[in-house]
């Protein structure tokens, strides 16, 4: 009777303990003038104009310097502001 009871109390921590869906930030991202809903993951900055990243979500975006979102986080961009990366390649939203 006790180990059936604790196997089904740790399998209900797992299932608590493990995420259900993936997270997208709820709003919008617009790079170089382009309108992502509900992003998550890497998006890459334009080579040929100069970029601007406006966070319109509720995470925070990363400025990587590298593209695929490699190399250093150079910017953070908190929601409600816009950011001129200069010379930086991605962006990262979790």
């Amino acid at each position: 009777m006790a180990r059936a009871l604790g196997t089904c109390v740790a399998a209900a921590t797992l299932a608590l303990a493990v995420p259900g869906t993936a997270y997208a930030a709820d709003g919008y991202l617009i790079i170089d003038g382009v309108v992502h809903e509900e992003p998550t993951g890497c998006f890459p900055l334009g080579d040929f104009v100069p970029p601007v990243v406006s966070n319109h979500t509720d995470a925070i975006a990363e400025v990587h310097s590298g593209p695929d979102c490699t190399g250093e986080v150079t910017w953070l961009v908190y929601p409600g502001e816009s950011y001129y990366p200069n010379g930086s390649r991605s962006v990262f939203v979790l």
